[in-house]
Protein backbone atom coordinates (compact mmCIF):
# COMPACT_ATOMS: atom_id res chain seq x y z
CA UNK A 1 0.00 0.00 0.00
CA UNK A 2 1.08 3.40 -0.85
CA UNK A 3 0.48 6.26 1.76
CA UNK A 4 1.42 9.76 1.57
CA UNK A 5 3.59 10.81 4.51
CA UNK A 6 4.69 14.31 5.94
CA UNK A 7 8.06 13.60 6.85
CA UNK A 8 8.98 10.78 4.40
CA UNK A 9 6.58 11.85 1.46
CA UNK A 10 5.13 8.72 -0.41
CA UNK A 11 6.45 5.70 0.65
CA UNK A 12 5.29 2.24 -0.11
CA UNK A 13 3.99 -0.18 3.25
CA UNK A 14 3.91 -3.44 2.72
CA UNK A 15 1.20 -5.25 4.87
CA UNK A 16 4.07 -7.16 7.28
CA UNK A 17 5.47 -4.18 8.17
CA UNK A 18 2.17 -2.76 9.75
CA UNK A 19 1.32 -2.62 13.37
CA UNK A 20 -2.24 -2.91 14.87
CA UNK A 21 -2.63 -1.04 17.88
CA UNK A 22 -6.03 -3.20 19.63
CA UNK A 23 -6.82 0.06 21.43
CA UNK A 24 -5.04 2.63 19.15
CA UNK A 25 -2.74 4.88 21.24
CA UNK A 26 -2.62 7.04 24.26
CA UNK A 27 -4.44 10.63 23.38
CA UNK A 28 -5.24 9.49 19.63
CA UNK A 29 -7.21 5.84 20.56
CA UNK A 30 -9.04 6.09 16.92
CA UNK A 31 -5.45 5.38 15.17
CA UNK A 32 -4.90 1.53 15.14
CA UNK A 33 -2.52 0.39 12.30
CA UNK A 34 0.76 1.75 12.00
CA UNK A 35 4.59 1.62 10.79
CA UNK A 36 8.14 2.07 12.17
CA UNK A 37 10.03 4.28 9.56
CA UNK A 38 13.29 5.74 9.66
CA UNK A 39 15.95 7.97 8.22
CA UNK A 40 17.53 5.11 5.52
CA UNK A 41 20.71 7.29 5.23
CA UNK A 42 21.13 7.64 9.38
CA UNK A 43 20.02 3.99 9.99
CA UNK A 44 17.98 2.93 12.99
CA UNK A 45 21.03 2.77 15.22
CA UNK A 46 20.82 7.18 15.57
CA UNK A 47 17.93 6.23 18.06
CA UNK A 48 14.94 8.35 16.79
CA UNK A 49 12.42 6.21 14.43
CA UNK A 50 8.59 7.38 13.81
CA UNK A 51 5.74 5.37 14.52
CA UNK A 52 3.70 6.15 11.05
CA UNK A 53 0.30 6.23 11.32
CA UNK A 54 -1.81 4.66 8.43
CA UNK A 55 -5.14 5.80 9.05
CA UNK A 56 -3.89 9.63 9.58
CA UNK A 57 -1.01 10.04 6.59
CA UNK A 58 0.37 13.46 8.50
CA UNK A 59 0.75 11.86 12.04
CA UNK A 60 3.65 10.67 12.96
CA UNK A 61 5.51 10.26 16.33
CA UNK A 62 9.16 10.06 17.40
CA UNK A 63 10.30 7.10 18.91
CA UNK A 64 13.12 5.34 20.54
CA UNK A 65 14.85 2.86 21.95
CA UNK A 66 14.43 3.85 26.10
CA UNK A 67 17.74 1.50 26.58
CA UNK A 68 19.59 4.25 24.56
CA UNK A 69 18.74 7.30 27.41
CA UNK A 70 18.55 4.99 30.21
CA UNK A 71 20.25 2.09 30.23
CA UNK A 72 18.77 0.33 33.51
CA UNK A 73 15.19 0.92 31.94
CA UNK A 74 12.89 -2.38 32.98
CA UNK A 75 9.56 -1.19 33.97
CA UNK A 76 7.30 -3.78 35.79
CA UNK A 77 4.25 -3.85 33.94
CA UNK A 78 1.14 -6.53 35.03
CA UNK A 79 0.57 -9.32 32.39
CA UNK A 80 -2.69 -8.65 31.67
CA UNK A 81 -1.52 -5.31 29.60
CA UNK A 82 0.36 -7.09 27.16
CA UNK A 83 -2.28 -9.96 27.19
CA UNK A 84 -3.22 -8.81 23.51
CA UNK A 85 0.15 -8.90 22.22
CA UNK A 86 0.19 -12.82 21.80
CA UNK A 87 2.90 -14.67 23.54
CA UNK A 88 6.21 -12.15 24.31
CA UNK A 89 9.75 -13.73 24.25
CA UNK A 90 13.01 -11.54 24.25
CA UNK A 91 13.17 -12.32 20.70
CA UNK A 92 10.15 -10.87 19.61
CA UNK A 93 9.50 -7.65 21.79
CA UNK A 94 10.53 -4.25 21.10
CA UNK A 95 9.58 -1.29 23.62
CA UNK A 96 9.94 2.20 22.43
CA UNK A 97 8.98 5.32 24.42
CA UNK A 98 7.96 8.20 22.90
CA UNK A 99 10.02 11.52 22.09
CA UNK A 100 9.05 15.27 22.90
CA UNK A 101 11.07 17.52 20.45
CA UNK A 102 10.30 21.30 21.76
CA UNK A 103 12.18 24.03 19.73
CA UNK A 104 14.40 24.45 22.27
CA UNK A 105 16.31 21.06 21.57
CA UNK A 106 18.03 21.45 25.18
CA UNK A 107 14.38 20.70 26.45
CA UNK A 108 14.25 17.20 24.26
CA UNK A 109 12.53 14.33 26.40
CA UNK A 110 11.22 10.83 26.62
CA UNK A 111 8.12 9.36 28.24
CA UNK A 112 9.23 6.89 30.12
CA UNK A 113 6.06 6.14 31.97
CA UNK A 114 4.13 5.08 28.91
CA UNK A 115 6.30 2.78 26.90
CA UNK A 116 4.75 1.00 23.29
CA UNK A 117 5.31 -2.35 23.79
CA UNK A 118 5.50 -4.26 20.36
CA UNK A 119 5.31 -8.15 19.32
CA UNK A 120 7.32 -7.70 16.32
CA UNK A 121 6.26 -11.47 15.03
CA UNK A 122 2.69 -11.23 15.54
CA UNK A 123 2.62 -7.31 14.50
CA UNK A 124 0.84 -6.65 17.21
CA UNK A 125 1.35 -3.55 19.61
CA UNK A 126 0.16 -1.86 22.52
CA UNK A 127 0.86 1.45 24.67
CA UNK A 128 0.90 1.12 28.85
CA UNK A 129 1.15 2.87 31.18
CA UNK A 130 3.67 2.23 33.37
CA UNK A 131 2.22 2.52 37.78
CA UNK A 132 4.14 4.42 40.28
CA UNK A 133 6.71 7.31 40.00
CA UNK A 134 9.62 5.26 38.98
CA UNK A 135 9.64 6.20 35.68
CA UNK A 136 8.68 10.19 34.74
CA UNK A 137 6.98 11.25 31.73
CA UNK A 138 9.41 13.67 30.71
CA UNK A 139 12.76 12.67 31.15
CA UNK A 140 15.27 14.47 29.83
CA UNK A 141 17.59 13.23 27.15
CA UNK A 142 19.62 16.15 25.36
CA UNK A 143 22.33 15.80 27.31
CA UNK A 144 22.77 11.87 27.37
CA UNK A 145 22.12 12.04 23.46
CA UNK A 146 24.97 14.94 23.22
CA UNK A 147 27.14 12.61 25.22
CA UNK A 148 26.88 9.81 22.88
CA UNK A 149 28.00 12.07 19.94
CA UNK A 150 30.68 12.89 21.26
CA UNK A 151 31.60 9.43 22.70
CA UNK A 152 31.82 10.01 26.06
Amino acid sequence: MKINTRIFGTIEVSDDKILTFENGIIGFPDLKHFTLLHDAEKGTDVGIRFLQSIEEEQFAMPVMDPLIVKPDYDPEVNDELLASLGNLTNDNLLVLVTVTVPSDLKQMSVNLQGPIVINVEEHKACQIIVEGDRYPVKFPIYDVLQSGKDGE
